[in-house]
């Protein structure tokens, strides 16, 4: 009797969660997004869900879709050694069209805790643990040729990232999904809790989303990396990639109202663009350079 009692329960939890995926889903397939075209392959995408009806609870959320051609708009790195400075000034010192917060960094220090090498030059290094083990930000990278963005997972050796031939990489993470496979993520707090996000993510087409979910606010309460993979895999990306989050996450587009950003940045704790936390690095959306 007893087993038969915890069966039901289990499959009615199961039926549960199961109905509460399928109506997510259904609320992102069935979204009027607000659509604006920045510029040649570049559309923003925004949408407010502020009935508690995305996870049970506010979202806000902003992402562009550019296609990865590498002709009328390009990918690149934008990122200093030691400073620390603006997502949008990145994007106005670069002459960009756009740009989103990048990897892991130094708060006090300056300079990214992770691997990155722009245009062929190495401007830091992996900062490992005690035990010389990578920490998960460290396990995937961003790989920009040509002005096309790929993400591609560590191989499990010691100098994965120093072998690569790209000119530019950014190591960051952790990897969502790859290739249609999700990957088995940590059940930490940084993992489990809802934070804000920033995401990369790439469709079977080719085309490649820029993602910020805001949160910490009451108009949107951010994602757990669980609910992240499940958002990228609706809106259509095989394979995803998470940032640097929480007060860094910040996307930002020229020419835009509030200075361009986008979204709701926190480190000022208000509701409103004002709250850009300086960071280490960016990855950037450009017109290609003239020939």
């Amino acid at each position: 009797m007893l087993k038969k009692l915890l069966f039901a329960i289990t499959l009615f939890t199961y039926s549960l969660s199961a109905f509460s995926q399928n109506a997510d889903s259904l609320t992102i397939v069935k979204t009027k997004w607000h659509k604006n075209r920045i510029a040649r392959q570049v559309v923003l995408f925004q949408h407010h869900f502020d009935q508690k009806n995305l996870f049970a609870a506010n979202e806000n959320i902003s992402f562009l879709e550019i296609k990865n051609t590498g002709r009328k708009a390009v990918f690149a790195i934008g990122a200093e050694e030691k400073d620390l400075i603006t997502t949008r000034d990145f994007g106005l010192r670069d002459t960009a069209i756009a740009a989103i917060n990048g990897n892991f960094f130094d708060v006090k220090n300056g300079g990214s805790v992770d691997f990155v090498r722009v245009n062929g030059k190495t401007l830091s290094t992996n900062r490992l643990d005690k035990n010389g083990s990578r920490a998960r930000h460290q396990e995937a990278a961003v790989v920009i040729e040509n002005g096309k963005i790929s993400i591609q997972k560590w191989d499990g050796t010691t100098d994965w990232e120093t072998k690569m031939t790209a000119q530019n990489v950014l190591l960051n993470g952790p990897l969502l999904t790859l290739n249609h496979v999700d990957e088995k993520l940590d059940t930490t707090g940084f993992s489990r809790l809802r934070h804000p996000r920033t995401c990369l993510g790439i469709k079977p087409n080719g085309r490649v989303i820029l993602l910020t979910v805001d949160g910490r606010n009451e108009n949107s309460a951010g994602m757990s990396l669980f609910e992240l993979t499940k958002l990228m895999r609706w809106l259509g990306c095989t394979s995803a990639l998470n940032f640097d989050g929480g007060g860094s996450t910040t996307l930002w587009v020229n020419g835009m109202p509030d200075h361009g950003v986008i979204n709701y940045p926190t480190d000022n704790k208000k509701w409103d663009h004002e709250g850009q936390r300086k960071v280490a690095n960016v990855i950037l959306v450009k017109k290609p350079a003239r020939r």
